[in-house]
């Protein structure tokens, strides 16, 4: 079915980029003291990763080369470079980007990170993330992404406000509630998007669409915060009953990240009778093989004490959380952290990717010769874009929904999209990535055909 589709589009004439490219001068908490596989993480390409996954669904619909150069190129590559005043005096530059993929199903949709390790390449990895992402939710958005390389941990509040609002400033010109709608990512909440509301209403009037992840009590969604860590488990439950493994409940599970997503996730596996035996942050884990007290957790480090200090468990060493045998393992932190040097060492039946590309390409294909089900992030992380699909409306509307309103979409969204993947899985015999990469890539074409080139 999908090669037949991949067949019709060869027939209907020349593909073209129709965009330009131009250079100008989606709360994990801060992961820079990494874990086991970051190394490997740093050494890899992310646009690597990314394109050969999209280039392995290509080959399975037989599309031709000038229609996978024109699916796989971004749109738009902006670097910009933002001068700070800092409270010691001195003046220092910080370098920030934004890649705007694609827009053929809808505005550029995609988060803002600050982090010391951003760069053009990595940015350009997860704007294409999201154009497949949107996609697999079948969302009306396209795909981007957006970075300031900066260690947030060492700017003052006064200094983290200025460095924003340079980059909207800096950014006005390609934003817009229709054109590009940012939304938080690592590093980065509702603070920042209340300051990047605020700064570009300046200069367009009232605009709360113009960002998504806002507080709730600033033209915010209800359920936003946790969508993430929801949408998480939703992907779970959908592939252990596609699988026949059963529910939630009583399944072990390992998170490996322990900031917004991985926290939700395990309080919410919690709730539905799952057992979460190991987590892990950046600095230490903890462990308990009757099952951790997830909310007990989060009270104790919402106190500011560390994760391995948690009294209910046993401190085990951070690098050998993605080893702990369980029924699930759920990387929450940073891509690249699932590698070929490792991936023999991991002992699950299933990973549930809710970090951006946690695991490489050759690490997948080993995990498929061992028979281990990989959810793929494109899918399982894609309740927050969801979400935030749905602040966006209510901004539009000026009209905000329950919190069981918006948990209930989430859920439906979430289900439909797994049904979908799913049936191009059996249909095909493909992994459930590459089935995703492929319904992801036939909503994209056809977008794109049907709106034409010139």
């Amino acid at each position: 079915m999908m090669k037949r589709f991949g067949h019709r589009l060869m027939q209907q004439g020349t593909v073209l980029l129709r965009g330009e490219a131009a250079t100008a001068s989606e709360n994990a908490g801060w992961m820079s003291v990494g874990f086991g596989g970051l190394n490997a993480r740093m050494a890899s390409s992310h646009a690597e990763n990314t394109n050969q996954f999209i280039s392995e669904a290509l080959e399975h619909l037989e599309y031709p080369e000038k229609l996978q150069k024109m699916l796989l190129a971004p749109e738009r590559e902006v670097s910009v470079e933002l001068e700070v005043l800092r409270d010691s005096g001195e003046v220092d530059i910080y370098k920030a980007y934004r890649v705007q993929h694609c827009n053929s199903r809808g505005p550029y949709k995609g988060g803002l990170r600050y982090h010391p390790q951003v760069d053009l390449d990595d940015v350009r990895s997860l704007a294409s993330l999201m154009t497949w992402k949107t996609a697999v939710m079948d969302i009306p958005f396209g795909g981007a992404k957006g970075g300031i390389t900066v260690d947030p941990t060492t700017l003052s509040d006064r200094e983290a406000e200025i460095l924003t609002r340079k980059l909207v400033q800096a950014l006005r010109p390609v934003l817009g509630t229709y054109e590009d709608i940012p939304a938080p990512d690592m590093n980065t909440g509702g603070r920042e998007m209340a300051w990047l509301f605020d700064e570009y209403s300046k200069f367009n009037g009232f605009s709360p669409g113009i960002v998504t992840g806002k507080p709730v009590w600033l033209h915010g969604s209800l359920g936003r915060e946790a969508a993430t860590g929801r949408g998480t488990v939703f992907a779970i439950r959908e592939a252990l009953r596609a699988l026949k493994l059963g529910e939630i409940k009583d399944k072990t599970f390992v998170i490996q990240g322990f900031g917004n997503v991985g926290s939700w996730a395990a309080q919410i596996l919690h709730e539905q009778g799952g057992k979460v035996i190991a987590v892990a942050d950046a600095f230490g884990a903890i462990a308990n093989e009757r099952g951790l007290d997830i909310p007990s957790l989060r009270r104790h480090i919402g106190d500011q004490h560390s994760l391995a200090s948690y009294p209910d468990g046993i401190a085990v060493p951070k690098e050998t959380i993605l080893t702990v045998p369980c029924d699930v393992l759920i990387p929450a932190a940073l891509g690249g952290v699932i590698t070929e040097e490792n991936v023999n060492d991991i002992q699950c039946k299933m990973i549930a990717e809710a970090a951006n590309g946690p695991t490489t390409f050759e690490a997948d294909v080993m995990l498929r010769e061992k028979g281990v089900t990989v959810v793929p992030d494109i899918y399982t992380n894609g309740g927050g874009v969801t979400v935030s699909f749905f602040e966006w409306v209510q901004n539009l509307q000026n009209f905000k929904w329950t919190e069981d309103e918006v948990n209930e979409k989430l859920d439906a969204c979430m289900t439909n999209s797994f049904r979908d993947i799913w049936e191009i899985c059996e249909s095909d015999k493909l992994p459930l990535r590459t089935a995703a990469f492929a319904k992801a890539l036939q909503r994209v074409t056809r977008a794109k055909v049907h709106r034409g080139f010139e």
